[in-house]
């Protein structure tokens, strides 16, 4: 039992749309109990005390969309597009064995926690398929860190070159026939790994739980995307999958199906409050409407979007249209960050060069909802985490109120999202713990985390030469097929600045 802590003299934003106070926070058991004027809690002296005097104590962030191998990824993407990067992924990825994915997950958590976001939807990958083994190595990572986090294995039973046959065939010789040697995991053996990694689960679903991921629709055959679904039904899993990311994606869904990429996974009946879709960018509002009908999260990456070329989604539409939005930060490779203050106030400046319409900007409120409510809605935890409210975990971020970016103090959601870029996080807790002090993450020797990430990175890149030099060969034509890709007219405009 953890008893009770209070954390007493804080300006408590407790949502989005709560006006700030000035109160105490009594937590029991690592949940909050109360919030009370401040002074008027009546507990105990002998409880235990944190002073949030001159802090604004926020709920933590959510990141809703992640990659934790990105943490030993970091440096290596060049400027290419997203298709280029998917060429590219198995040099960057390749060779890592059990104590790499938990060192890259190890990055990744540090630095979420050091930027007060206290929980994660993780799409890990390990090659060539997930293994129990591998799940549980990036699991067990988290727990020693004290960060929350849904372990998701992003699966695929098709190839990059598998799912466009039309950019295989652009290919020359021999280039052609390296892609086309490429196999994907047998299907069944993929869903066999997660099945077995769900059912022996040794950790605290309440702070790491699995989840599963088929990838991008186009790399699955519909009867792998309906083998995760029923993995994630007989398990209680959440589901996460990239959507409509690119245009060439939405272009070659429409090809593929006769419909758009929603459609077709609304026919297929894999659309549910389970489900939460990374990006969706390029789609219409017809889309918009069947995903909100469903119950679905979509998550905003505005980071990788832009470092990806890949468009801005239409968040605004998808609000009015009554779309729950969370935010990610996309893995640290393709967004160079796990910033989630950077990522929110991307959700909200983007949306001004997608209208000159005042009203139909993302305010404040509106961005810091989605980095809160919106993403805890995702990782099936919408009912636990992102407020500060009575029977919530005490999952809690103090912020310096003596940071520049608060002085003068007038609207502290305003300066909050507007503002900051995490140099304000004092002290972080989780479930009540505090995992983070004075900026310092109390869970793990960071000097030693870099001279183990440093040293990981120069093992991987010797060991994947071979692989950087292929998918350097393959870059200007991979890269001269999306750009055609690119400008071929589509219905659906992907973010453009019209009307957003």
């Amino acid at each position: 039992m953890k008893g009770r802590l209070l954390v007493e003299g804080g300006l408590v934003v407790a949502d989005a749309a709560s006006a700030p106070q000035a109160a105490d926070l009594l937590i029991e058991d690592g949940r909050i109990l109360a919030i009370t004027e401040r002074g008027a809690s009546g507990v105990d002296a002998a409880v235990p005390r944190i002073d949030a005097t001159d802090r604004l104590v926020i709920p933590g962030l959510v990141n809703g969309h992640t990659h934790a191998h990105g943490g030993l990824g970091r440096g290596a993407v060049d400027d290419v597009a997203l298709e280029g990067f998917l060429a590219a992924s198995p040099a960057i990825n390749g060779q890592r064995g059990l104590d790499d994915l938990a060192l890259s997950a190890t990055l990744t958590g540090v630095e979420l926690l050091k930027k007060g976001c206290t929980a994660l939807f993780d799409m890990t990958t390990q090659f060539p398929l997930p293994t129990t083994e591998g799940l549980h190595a990036v699991a067990g990572a988290y727990m020693r860190l004290g960060i929350r986090a849904v372990v998701s294995p992003m699966l695929a039973d098709r190839t990059l070159y598998q799912a466009y046959p039309e950019l295989l065939s652009s290919l020359p010789e021999p280039l052609r026939a390296g892609a086309a040697a490429l196999k994907a995991t047998l299907p069944d053996a993929c869903l066999a790994a997660v099945d077995a990694a769900a059912r022996d689960w040794p950790f605290d679903r309440s702070r790491v739980r699995p989840g599963i991921a088929p990838t991008i629709p186009l790399h699955c055959s519909d009867e792998f995307m309906l083998g995760c679904a029923r993995l994630a039904q007989a398990h209680d899993l959440p589901m996460q999958t990239h959507l409509a990311e690119s245009k060439m994606q939405a272009v070659f869904g429409e090809q593929r199906y006769g419909k758009s990429l929603v459609a077709h996974l609304a026919e297929l009946g894999l659309l549910s409050p389970r489900l939460s879709t990374a990006h969706s960018i390029w789609i219409s509002d017809d889309d918009i409407d069947r995903l909100a009908a469903a119950g679905v999260t979509a998550i905003h990456n505005p980071l990788s979007n832009l470092r990806l070329g890949s468009g801005i989604a239409p968040v605004r539409r998808m609000l009015e249209r009554g779309l729950r939005v969370g935010v990610g930060s996309d893995g640290a490779n393709t967004s160079d960050t796990q910033n989630l203050f950077e990522a929110t106030r991307l959700a909200a400046f983007l949306s001004r060069v997608m209208t000159p319409d005042e009203d139909r900007w993302i305010n404040a409120a509106e961005a810091l909802r989605m980095a809160t409510e919106g993403s805890a809605h995702a990782l099936g935890w919408g009912d636990r985490i992102g407020r500060i409210a009575p029977g919530f975990e005490a999952d809690l971020v103090l912020l310096d109120l003596a940071q520049p970016i608060y002085v003068p103090l007038r609207h502290p959601v305003r300066q909050l999202v507007h503002g900051e870029n995490g140099a304000a996080v004092d002290r972080v807790l989780v479930a009540g713990d505090v995992v983070v002090d004075r900026g310092r993450v109390l869970t793990i020797d960071e000097a030693q985390l870099r001279r183990d990430a440093q040293a990981a990175a120069d093992r991987l890149d010797a060991l994947n030469t071979e692989g950087r030099h292929l998918a350097q060969a393959m870059r200007p034509w991979v890269s001269a097929f999306c750009c055609g890709i690119g400008r071929t007219p589509f219905h659906v405009h992907g973010g453009r600045p019209l009307d957003g």
